[in-house]
């Protein structure tokens, strides 16, 4: 395929303009950051949050009133997909010290250090496969303040501000008072770091860091991380993993304990019953309900699922009027729309550039300052943009994403070595983006908010419940930096398998209970929210859909 002759001679704009960007890159001159003032007013005119249109009041629940996207609302209103009439509670599947609902990075990092901790009976049940999950997906790196010139207090500084001050401040602490046990952790299970011929660990920037503290495996860094947790698990004897069996409703005991979940087995079509002395929710996200109609980064399974169970048993959300859109969305060829390209790239030297080749932004900003000013080039003057984007031959709008200028300042082959994922994905496409640059947008990335942690993950509402992942709240505030969700995924699954650890031989369980959903069916009644849809929904529908 490649470029059509149009966007090749687009291509020949931005490459007459690369010899006087290069010069500028070598005198230290960037494109100007925008004030405060500047990315408030931008924000606010651009960034998809302040959509008026996309969003609603929620009418039930522990956060009625809260404005949240209409797509989550659906979910969050929706009566439970389970019958408590049809599940018998007293006939037990599973009897186990700790379940762990979700097999990505998060649930495989509390099974670990919950075996660590000394727990011999743990149970993962997983939608999909194990390592089926965003965690796989993720490319550029995570982040650690490991190095002489950082520190967590100055790691503590850009989460805030890349937050917007908005994070909750105990939770941000453990974040990055654990990151280097992490990065020290992955290494020790077998994760393959870059590092230099001298054994140091190679780092970068990311928007919005001070510091270069980005660590990464290429361009593949959660996968790597995947293969490393999944596989670490997987030979442990005492870890047993049922794939293909989401959750469904979270089980409590009588006086309102957590007390394991009815899981739904895929492949019988029949419902399981669990009972655990502690369960963690590490379910991720919820990119696949495709927010504003915007293509997601998101894995399939990424519907809300431990959103809408926690709601149902009683937990509060946190920071759900906020999503992340990330800036770098493919935008061409359309059989790769909506797949992620990873901040590194901007990280190495990579420049956002106009249909004019003009650069419009400072490449480094965080991402909502990013996306909103790709979003405000691309619009038409009428809608109050700048109509400077660049049309596809499908009919899309896109920026350029200058990859060609990684190795011009980093040297011949540094892309192919960098980021060999993304170089064969477009080299399939007959495309070398060592040579030519991309086309992006902005594209459904991550959910900024979810349930209500302390800071061992545990929840805040419900004894014995815990919460680790995309799932959780609080931690990233208003907007994510990039390389902190990996790293969250992991500090917070340690710290619940730890914390689960901790609290399972103190706890006595009473007679198990369903109560909580039949009160919520009954609460959706009497608000008049009724609707065909039953949640969690398990999967996206896309029949009569084009994303």
């Amino acid at each position: 395929m490649g470029y059509d002759p149009g966007l090749k001679k687009l291509i020949a704009t931005v490459e007459a303009s690369r010899a006087d960007r290069i010069e500028a890159v070598k005198r230290g001159e960037h494109y100007p950051r925008l004030t405060m003032e500047e990315i408030d007013a931008l924000l606010k005119s651009f960034h998809p949050d302040f959509r008026a249109d996309a969003k609603r009041e929620l009418g039930v629940g522990p956060n009625k009133g809260a404005v949240y996207p209409n797509e989550l609302v659906d979910v969050l209103e929706s009566r439970s997909r389970l019958d408590p009439t049809e599940v018998d509670l007293e006939r037990v599947d599973y009897d186990v010290d700790l379940l762990i609902v979700g097999g990505g990075g998060a649930g495989c990092s509390v099974a670990i250090a919950a075996s660590d901790a000394g727990v011999t009976d743990v149970l993962v049940a997983t939608k999909l496969r194990l390592g089926d999950a965003n965690t796989m997906m993720a490319e550029g790196g995570i982040q650690a303040a490991d190095k002489e010139n950082d520190s967590p207090v100055i790691h503590y500084l850009d989460v805030l501000g890349g937050g917007r001050f908005a994070n909750h401040p105990e939770l941000v602490e453990a974040l990055v008072q654990d990151a280097p046990l992490v990065i020290a952790w992955l290494e020790k299970l077998g994760v393959m770091f870059d590092k230099t011929e001298d054994g140091t660990m190679r780092t970068l920037h990311g928007g919005g860091t001070s510091r270069k503290r980005m660590h990464s495996c290429g361009d593949i860094t959660g996968a790597e991380i995947m293969r490393t947790l999944r596989d670490e698990v997987e030979c442990r004897p005492h870890i047993k993993i049922l794939e293909f069996a989401p959750a469904v409703e979270i089980i409590k005991d009588e006086a309102g304990k957590a007390a394991g979940a009815v899981l739904y087995d895929l492949d019988r079509d029949r419902h399981l019953v669990v009972r655990a002395r502690c369960t963690v929710i590490s379910t991720g996200g919820f990119g696949r309900l495709h927010l504003m109609g915007f293509p997601t980064t998101n894995h399939y399974g990424a519907t809300a699922d431990g959103l809408a169970m926690a709601y149902h048993a009683g937990c509060e959300l946190v920071f759900l009027e906020s999503s992340q859109f990330h800036p770098t969305g493919s935008v061409y060829p359309e059989q790769i729309v909506g797949l992620l390209i990873t901040e590194k790239f901007r990280g190495a030297g990579a420049q956002f550039l106009n249909v004019d080749a003009e650069q419009f932004v400072y490449p480094l900003e965080t991402r909502d300052v990013a996306s909103s000013a790709l979003i405000r080039e691309c619009a038409p003057p009428e809608k109050g943009g700048r109509g400077k984007g660049v049309t596809t031959p499908g009919g899309r709008v896109g920026i350029w994403l200058d990859s060609p200028m990684i190795e011009i300042l980093m040297g011949p082959g540094t892309v192919r070595s960098d980021f060999p994922g993304k170089f064969r994905m477009y080299d399939n496409h007959d495309i070398d983006i060592s040579r030519e640059p991309m086309l992006i947008y902005p594209v459904l990335h991550y959910q900024n908010g979810g349930v209500a942690i302390h800071a061992d993950a545990s929840s805040k509402d419900i004894d014995g419940l815990y919460f680790a992942g995309e799932v959780a709240g609080g931690i990233h505030g208003q907007n994510r930096l990039m390389g902190n969700s990996l790293l969250d995924v992991c500090v917070f699954g340690r710290r619940a398998g730890a914390a689960a650890a901790a609290q399972g031989p103190t706890v006595e369980l009473g007679p198990l209970s369903l109560a909580h959903v039949r009160a919520w069916d009954e609460e959706v009644a009497r608000a008049g929210l009724e609707s065909e849809l039953a949640a969690p929904i398990l999967f996206p529908d896309y029949r009569g859909k084009v994303m």
